[in-house]
């Protein structure tokens, strides 16, 4: 994992336009109000190994939240089963409702100056699916 790749990644798609249209970009996926980037992905399918693998993103995610926090002050962990459970009594914004059934927590920042909202997070909510470190930067708050 290059942490100073993905730090730049993130700065870059906290300028990038959104494209008008949802569909996979260069980085992941893009769509109106968002851009999610993989910053690296374990497609370890052996369920003896998904703990281990999850450890590993883990330590990955706080690497990389470690600098954030140094450029844009600490913040503590959201809950993102708590936005999950809340998916079935209110309207939930879709990057947030999406983020919310891969990912338990996420680690999320305000960009002063850009309108953009930066949440990291692995995927770890369903162990079938291949594991990822995500970045979503979206102009939609949290809710």
């Amino acid at each position: 994992m290059n942490i100073a790749l993905h730090i730049a990644l993130i700065d870059e798609l906290c300028y990038r336009p959104f494209p008008a249209e949802h569909g996979p970009s260069d980085v992941g996926a893009s769509g109106p109000g968002r851009h999610v980037a993989v910053l690296d992905a374990a497609a370890d399918g052996d369920p003896a190994r998904w703990a281990v693998v999850v450890d590993q993103l883990e330590k990955d995610r706080d690497a990389v939240c470690e600098l954030l926090a140094s450029r844009w002050g600490d913040t503590p962990p959201y809950s993102l089963q708590t936005v999950l459970l809340r998916t079935g009594q209110e309207e939930i914004p879709a990057p947030w409702a999406e983020l919310s059934v891969r990912a338990r927590l996420a680690y999320v920042w305000e960009v002063e100056g850009t309108g953009r909202w930066v949440a990291v997070a692995v995927t770890d909510r369903d162990p079938p699916r291949d594991l990822q470190l995500l970045a979503l930067i979206t102009d939609i708050a949290p809710p």
